[in-house]
């Protein structure tokens, strides 16, 4: 018998579970912190982002960041209060995969909704993808009604960098504030 198995310690066959608490910032985005958001898409993604962050600096939207201690993003997304006069519309809502079910896309989401209260507005409108049945879910327990289907889609940068046009069926959700 081999002696490095004998003298291992026994094991029960069962594991410890354990808990982490992170102190989480939201604040808007920045470009700089574009270097640390690739987990949220590619490279296209992440263009479109800068290109969110410009108009942002004209008014036209909010880009929110939920941040960890370091000051990396965690989390990002925008409201968007062009499209409907009287409401904020939510887009490129991000959370990192490793932090899903964490209730960090709750934090954004409260943070988003707080941003269209405080410019006077009283509704939400938002899209998921159809194939998404977790985002449906999750947007009903803010209290986030289906409306609608529309189709939608957007430029993706494959993986030998040709552009394609990606195209879905997008569920439309509104709430009041």
């Amino acid at each position: 018998m081999d002696q490095r198995r004998e003298n291992q310690p026994k094991r029960s066959g069962t594991t410890t579970q354990g808990e982490v608490t992170l102190s989480l910032v939201v604040r808007d985005l920045v470009r700089e912190d574009l270097a640390e958001c690739g987990w949220s898409g590619g490279p296209s993604h992440l263009a479109a982002v800068a290109g969110e962050l410009e108009r942002a600096e004209a008014g036209e939207v909010d880009y929110l960041a939920v941040c960890v201690p370091s000051g990396a993003p965690v989390a990002i997304g925008g409201v968007d209060f062009v499209p409907f006069a009287d409401a904020g519309y939510l887009f490129q809502l991000a959370v990192h995969p490793l932090l899903q079910r964490c209730g960090i896309g709750t934090l954004l989401v409260a943070a988003l909704e707080d941003r269209i209260r405080s410019r006077g507005l009283s509704r939400v409108e938002l899209r998921y993808e159809e194939h998404e049945a977790g985002n449906r879910a999750f947007y009903e327990r803010f209290g986030y009604t289906a409306y609608g289907t529309v189709p939608d889609g957007w430029d993706q940068q494959l993986p030998d960098g040709r552009i394609e046009r990606y195209k879905t069926i997008c569920v439309q959700m509104r709430r009041s504030l």
